[in-house]
């Protein structure tokens, strides 16, 4: 299998490249600056040079590639209109595309996120699958819910229309060698003795290294036009920020934090720009739910390994990177 990752110097990326890598795939990854490796150092990955806002250059770089993992989608980091965010993720993915159907690629797996994923309909007692679908103008303050919902929405039309694309949603993804520091940045917070509070809330978290692998599931067998919800452990997010504290050796948040008092917080933190981002999320902690997994591990043979492994490994890579 000769393959192309997009974000292979990301942390999902980079570990759908590792993982590929170690089955013996040919594994080519496009990178914006030159000389960038992520964490694939020593690796026998063929670097490519593009940019999503490139389109000629994603035609160059696919050609020639079976399959194609897009895991640098749009992030809305900052601040602004929603509309703005939405309107240049939905243009990105529209150039990834057009790139893949231009090369001819054999499959295109889009990684997406949780975020796209409804909740249930009322009086339905059962965990949220992929059967939901977030409803757009649902949290219309939030870009980031808004863009991943154009951008996956993209990718399924076009794959109505005839391009062999598959969706995969991650849900909060752990494990080492997150280098943008995403989930990473609350493990080092909690290991840090930095988080006093929890909140009531419910999630689900799967290892980085098990969303690789159902990646390299879904290019083999994964259904046209259908999402995958990648996802492990369902807990609470107290229980999971005792975990950390407990293995990093650390005293566990203290006190619940009520939700009127997240919605202060989230209104305080947009009033700064370095925050917003945070503020807005807080915002949306309402909407946080837990998963159901069955047709990833049906399917795709998605196996989640012991949620104790991933922060053990988690914790070690953050020390050995120096960040606690």
């Amino acid at each position: 299998m000769k393959i192309l990752v997009l974000g292979a110097t990301g942390f999902i990326g980079g570990h759908i490249a590792r993982a590929a890598c170690q089955r013996g795939w040919q594994v080519s990854g496009l990178r914006r600056r030159p000389g960038a490796v992520g964490t694939l150092g020593g690796l026998e990955v063929h670097w490519l040079e593009g940019d999503l806002d490139q389109p000629a250059s994603l035609a160059r770089a696919m050609a020639g590639h079976q399959a194609v993992f897009h895991a640098a989608a749009y992030y809305p980091r900052r601040g602004g209109r929603v509309a703005d965010h939405v309107a240049r993720g939905v243009e990105e993915t529209r150039h990834v595309l057009q790139a893949a159907a231009q090369a001819g690629v054999e499959r295109l797996v889009f990684t997406s996120t949780l975020t796209t994923i409804g909740h249930p309909p009322a009086g339905q007692a059962r965990l949220a699958h992929e059967g939901d679908a977030y409803l757009p103008g649902s949290l219309p303050w939030l870009a980031y819910y808004e863009c991943k919902y154009a951008m996956e929405s993209e990718v399924l039309r076009a794959a109505a229309g005839g391009l062999p694309a598959v969706v995969v949603n991650p849900t909060a993804v752990l494990g080492p060698g997150d280098v943008h520091l995403t989930m990473a940045g609350v493990l080092r917070a909690v290991a840090r003795g930095r988080v006093p509070f929890w909140l009531e809330a419910q999630i689900n978290v799967v290892d980085v290294r098990d969303v690789a692998q159902a990646q390299l599931a879904a290019a083999r067998r994964g259904r046209v036009g259908e999402r995958y919800i990648l996802g492990g452990h369902n807990l609470t997010l107290r229980q999971l920020l005792q975990m950390v504290a407990e293995l990093a050796g650390c005293k566990p948040p203290r006190w619940r934090l009520p939700l009127g008092a997240i919605d202060a917080l989230g209104a305080m933190a947009r009033a700064f720009p370095g925050l917003n981002l945070l503020g807005n999320h807080l915002r949306a902690v309402r909407h946080w739910q837990a998963y159901d997994c069955s047709k990833a591990a049906a399917e795709l043979g998605l196996q989640a390994r012991p949620l104790e492994e991933t922060l053990v490994d988690a914790l070690a890579w953050l020390r050995q990177a120096g960040y606690y």
